[in-house]
């Protein structure tokens, strides 16, 4: 799906229209890196921090955070703005912790969730976008250690104010499938759904017990933009979901800056449109951008 039809069917053109477009609201991404030549980037990227290989200039060796920093603040100049991104205005610091690969180590992502926490007021970081996760393990010690820490780093940066939008992950519904730090009770969960039916692969179940996600948006073949200058690529899973969420909610900031987390929170759920799913799930519903526009 190209996202000018996700921007279509959400309404979020008509939102852009009224002048709420992301602008003065800063996103941190972590993921694999972000590309520095992409035209739809152009001027996006204010920040970027390398946990992986310690390099300057930004740059994306994957092509996976490009991808989702697109859809969150693409302007769509190399497309006549066919895949303009949700809040095309709003700007970009991008923390890597995912290698060529796409693969990552917990101690890594930690630096780069402290390194937010610690340059948040620097560059005024509203929300953190993690299109990633790891799935809970085989319930080692270790791995319980490693689950908590993991979790624990992501609330403390919850409790400092910040919007934290996660990935649930692309495993089948099963005990254990959310990914961490999705699988966090805090911050804001996102599942993929079309528009009639929850995708298979979007999970609802934590290793904790703990109901997620809280939210759905469209995450199936999505086309952004890709590490090359002028290119676009499609991806499907949470991962392209969690964007689109974050995005909407950088909408909701560019029109009331002094919503907190938790209200933003409160807001989403109260104006998602109803699902009905099976009983063991608790989700709120699919993003609503007309409705929480309205409501902030």
């Amino acid at each position: 799906m190209c996202v000018n039809n996700v921007r279509r069917t959400l309404g979020i053109d008509r939102i852009h229209y009224e002048g709420y477009t992301g602008k003065d609201i800063n996103i941190a991404i972590v993921d694999t890196g972000i590309s520095n030549i992409h035209r739809d980037l152009a001027g996006a990227v204010i920040g970027f921090k390398d946990f992986v290989n310690e390099r300057i200039s930004p740059y994306d060796d994957n092509g996976h955070g490009t991808h989702v920093g697109g859809i969150i603040a693409g302007n769509g100049m190399a497309s006549n703005e066919m895949f303009k991104g949700i809040a095309p205005d709003a700007k970009i610091i991008s923390v890597k912790t995912l290698n060529s690969k796409g693969k990552g180590k917990a101690e890594i992502f930690m630096k780069g969730i402290e390194w937010i926490k610690k340059n948040r007021k620097k560059y005024n970081i509203r929300i953190v976008n993690i299109s990633v996760g790891t799935i809970a393990g085989d319930n080692s010690r270790r791995d319980r250690i490693e689950n908590r820490e993991l979790i624990e780093c992501v609330d403390e940066l919850w409790d400092l104010g910040v919007i934290v939008v996660a990935a649930a992950g692309n495993n089948r519904p099963e005990a254990g499938s959310v990914t961490i730090p999705g699988a966090s009770r805090k911050v804001i969960t996102v599942g993929v759904a079309d528009y009639h039916n929850i995708i298979k692969y979007s999970v609802w179940r934590t290793y904790n017990s703990i109901s997620k996600p809280e939210i759905v948006a469209p995450g199936t073949r999505i086309t952004s933009c890709n590490n090359y200058q002028s290119y676009y690529t499609s991806k499907s899973g949470t991962s392209m979901a969690t964007p689109i969420v974050s995005g909407v909610i950088a909408l909701a900031l560019s029109k009331n800056q002094k919503i907190t987390n938790e209200e933003m929170k409160k807001y989403i759920k109260k104006t998602a449109t109803e699902y009905s799913i099976s009983d063991k799930s608790k989700i709120w519903g699919m993003i609503n951008p007309r409705n929480l526009i309205d409501i902030v």
